[in-house]
């Protein structure tokens, strides 16, 4: 059986004490489920993206074997384009679920949730 894939899109201020606990616990419950997950993710510094990877650093230093799929955008060549397109990339990838964390209404994780929907990928949402 292919491991679960689960794609980490979030706003780069996503970092909160209160945003990490849901974010860790939204990984938790799908890790859970599925213990042979990939988590794919953004490759952003900061934000949900970093928390992603961080997490599957945690459990794995804890004995859990979480592969990490990192997409960083090509800035220098699409300029501002590149975030959509990374987010196009990641969705095509055919994750098995989107878990989408977004405040202020954050333009490239609610690009990347509603291509995942278009692409008839479930997406659950949080917003702040």
């Amino acid at each position: 059986m292919s491991p679960y894939r689960v794609l980490v899109t979030g706003s780069r201020t996503w970092r909160s004490p209160n945003d990490r606990k849901t974010l860790r616990d939204a990984l938790d419950a799908v890790h859970t489920a599925f213990p042979d997950l990939v988590v794919v993710h953004g490759a952003c510094s900061r934000g949900a993206d970093f928390l992603a990877q961080r997490w599957a650093e945690d459990r794995n230093r804890a004995g859990a074997n979480i592969t990490v799929e990192q997409h960083p955008a090509d800035w220098d060549r699409y300029r501002k384009a590149a975030g959509f397109r990374r987010n196009a990339e990641m969705v095509a990838t055919r994750p098995d679920l989107v878990l989408a964390f977004i405040r202020n209404g954050s333009p490239g994780a609610t690009h990347c949730a509603a291509l995942a929907e278009k692409a008839g990928i479930p997406v659950r949402r949080w917003s702040a």
